[in-house]
């Protein structure tokens, strides 16, 4: 499982000229099951995306297909964990660690 942080590297104003594009393919993402939730940060400079993928190389070209990457207006951090504990509603997505 993923931790997508975005983080807004331009003015708001530039980031609101691409965000109908970016909610567009943050929808097909949703339904193709590999993102869960998402959202924007408080204090709203840039946003978090909950996202299931076979690896991390699948998570960076899903990332450079966003419209605030093409539009240089956001740089994400990826943060990969093992979801060993989850609600019920996300038990299909629980990991085991690997020993």
């Amino acid at each position: 499982m993923f931790v997508l942080e975005l983080s807004h590297t331009a003015p708001r104003e530039a980031v609101d000229a691409v965000l109908e594009e970016h909610v567009a393919w943050l929808d097909g993402l949703y339904e193709q099951g590999v993102f869960l939730a998402s959202g924007p940060k408080e204090p709203r400079d840039g946003g978090v995306v909950l996202a299931v993928a076979e690896d991390r190389a699948r998570i960076e070209e899903i990332i450079a297909g966003d419209p605030f990457v093409g539009a240089g207006v956001c740089a994400y951090r990826v943060t990969e964990f093992v979801a060993t504990k989850t609600a019920p509603a996300l038990e299909r997505y629980r990991e085991t660690l690997a020993r």
